[in-house]
């Protein structure tokens, strides 16, 4: 088994890692360029995910609506990568994706319209169609805008690259320390009744694999791309330990949805590693966390 997870997790750091070197390299001047179709195309598996899921419980999203949605918020978040003229101003990209939400919204009803039946759990299907939507588009589009963060500033390019990479190192550090020290050490169970192989002792080992993950980024990945300090130590720990544990209650709330929908993994397309769902899990919830410590100040230019 963890044969199978390193063989799997190298299928995928290993392209992520060229992509991020292209992306930062080579974006003629548009930083997310090269990761915005794997973006795209993650959401896409993600959400398809989420409603095999669901029908696996005979539960019926639209299914057009969920990805038309999905599609429209992920490309009003990432408007400066693609949009061919002067890129509009924060503020108003974040206006964009509230409307590409609503917009999601207003395509789940018009589908429960088009094919409504009675009865037809018509609440539930719209309820489920909008979630998939926020769940997938509207996390996912933090993990976009970590890409474009300060894009502003002279060196916006590598302070966008140190953001997003610094989020998933500590989310997925995290991951794999709690499943390490967990497997060694693990007494106290976490969440028995979502995730029985969860332990405190492997949580708590966890966060201290992110702070390390975070410290690798700021402390020696940085300075080779900037010529800022790094954050004070404080504030890494800080960030980091709020990233990991909002990537475990991301990584709790699938399991929560597969025990709901009494389903073991998401998928079985990656090998060792369950579905796109299964890795994806942690760092959508993790992004909105990184995000705020980002615009808030507490890392990033000093």
């Amino acid at each position: 088994m963890l044969g199978w997870r390193l063989i799997g997790a190298a299928a995928i750091i290993i392209p992520v890692i060229t992509l991020c070197w292209l992306d930062f390299s080579w974006n003629f001047d548009r930083p997310g360029i090269w990761l915005l179709p794997l973006a795209v195309m993650i959401a896409v598996f993600a959400a398809e995910e989420v409603l095999g899921l669901l029908r696996a419980k005979q539960l019926r999203p639209a299914g057009w609506a969920c990805h038309v949605g999905t599609l429209l918020v992920l490309g009003t978040a990432a408007m400066s990568i693609w949009w061919p003229f002067e890129t509009p101003p924060t503020s108003m990209q974040s206006k964009w994706i509230l409307f590409s939400l609503a917009a999601g919204m207003v395509l789940s009803l018009v589908s429960e319209m088009r094919r409504y039946e009675k009865p037809g759990w018509a609440i539930v299907h719209v309820g489920l169609t909008i979630f998939t939507i926020a769940y997938v588009g509207g996390l996912m589009s933090f993990v976009i805008r970590l890409r474009l963060v300060h894009s502003e500033l002279p060196d916006g390019n590598a302070w966008g690259m140190i953001a997003l990479l610094s989020m998933i190192v500590a989310t997925k550090m995290s991951d794999a320390g709690a499943y390490f020290t967990g497997r060694l050490f693990g007494r106290t169970k976490l969440a028995p009744n979502l995730s029985p192989g969860k332990t405190v002792e492997g949580a708590l080992g966890g966060l201290v694999f992110a702070v390390f993950g975070a410290w690798v980024i700021f402390a020696l990945v940085a300075p080779q791309l900037t010529t800022s300090e790094p954050p004070a130590f404080w504030r890494l720990c800080l960030y980091a330990i709020c990233v990991a544990i909002a990537g475990m209650v991301g990584d709790l709330a699938e399991s929560l949805f597969k025990r709901d929908m009494e389903s073991k993994d998401s998928s079985t397309w990656l090998i060792g590693l369950g579905g796109v769902l299964d890795v994806l899990d942690s760092l959508l919830v993790a992004a909105p966390m990184a995000l705020f410590f980002w615009e808030i100040g507490l890392v990033g230019p000093q």
